[in-house]
């Protein structure tokens, strides 16, 4: 049976150091009892943390700075180099010179991943265009590390009080309806089912999805696809696969106390139909987890906050809970892999 570290190793890639991704990682490891939970290591450069630290005017906090993992302290927030050269920063502004370097603590942190250095990822945010400008094929956090990793990726948004998953995530609104399938709605449906029951432990889900038309359709009135593929495709889930899923439901009504307790989870259409209802009643408290792959990375919802970035203002919650959930997330899954393998000895 695999031998796991006492302690949790939560990988952080810095994001964008003009935004507001180093003050929440700074304000987030300045309560010493997050070093109780996990043993942080940040994936950037100590001559950047020093910059944002005086920005803050923050005298009672230093990370350890490390150079090889053989050196990380367990009872500290470590930071090991990943550049050593000067980098202008022009905090609140993009830049795809602060790009390069997002992408190369993503990257530094990906093989650390691979590496087995660390035992989970949390992404500060990050600014998609301006790594774009220097790698083409990048889409984003999501797509980065499906390639990377073993599973198909389902960017799932988590807060206390709901947990939703998208068919489609980041393509143009007049692209989802000719990406909608029965096949890729089941695919996206068992995969849910799976991460509730191995990454939260629901025995038996219940998942509600929601239609795509106004009123979920109206009965064809208002559109085909409720019809023609996402009841075709609840009722294959159900009949074949024995998910518990429901719907579809309307997106105008749905997101009400009493529905949202009624279900582990929600699979909307598209990125916005989901993601709006979501950051309106749990946006301080959210966390963006990457589902359905064979490592555990969470994120805060919130983005690069470039208007607020270097004025101390900007709320850790996010983070914080981002960190919470991964480190959580692979308990459940320890206990879990545990589980199979004893059954499986027996």
């Amino acid at each position: 049976m695999k031998e796991y570290r006492k302690k949790i190793r939560v990988g952080i890639s810095v994001g964008d150091l003009n935004g507001i991704g180093m003050e929440v990682i700074i304000k987030t490891f300045l309560d010493n009892r997050m070093m109780e939970l996990c043993t942080p290591i940040i994936f950037g450069s100590s001559k950047t943390a020093s910059y944002h630290r005086k920005l803050l005017d923050v005298n009672n906090f230093s990370f350890n700075i490390i150079n090889s993992f053989k050196d990380v302290n367990d009872k500290r927030a470590n930071l090991i180099n990943c550049w050593e050269e000067d980098l202008k920063l022009e905090i609140g502004e993009p830049s795809e010179e602060v790009g390069k370097y997002a992408y190369l603590s993503l990257e530094k942190a990906t093989k650390a991943l691979k590496d087995d250095e660390i035992d989970v990822l949390v992404t500060a945010p990050i600014n998609k265009s301006t790594i774009k400008k220097q790698h083409d094929n990048f889409i984003g956090h999501t797509e980065y590390l499906e390639q990377n990793f073993e599973g198909n990726s389902v960017m799932m948004m988590v807060s206390s009080n709901m947990k939703i998953a998208f068919v489609t995530s980041h393509v143009p609104l007049s692209e989802v309806s000719t990406l909608l399938s029965k096949e890729k709605i089941i695919d996206k449906l068992k995969s849910i089912n799976s991460t509730l029951i191995q990454d939260f432990g629901i025995r038996k889900p219940k998942i509600a999805v929601i239609g795509l038309n106004p009123h979920a359709g109206e009965e064809g009135m208002l559109g085909k696809e409720e019809g023609d593929i996402i009841i075709p495709a609840i009722n294959e889930a159900t009949e074949k696969e024995n998910i518990l899923s429901f719907g579809p439901y309307a997106a105008d009504s749905f997101f009400t106390p009493n529905n949202l307790s009624k279900f582990d989870a929600i699979l909307s259409m598209y990125h916005d139909q989901g993601l709006t209802p979501f950051k309106t009643l749990s946006f301080s408290e959210g966390v963006n987890y990457t589902s359905g792959l064979s490592i555990v990375r969470t994120s805060p919802v919130h983005g690069t906050a470039y208007d607020i970035a270097g004025k101390n203002c900007a709320d850790e919650q996010s983070f914080r809970e981002s960190v919470y959930l991964s480190c959580e997330i692979v308990k459940k899954r320890r206990v879990n892999f545990q589980l199979k393998s004893t059954s499986l000895n027996n």
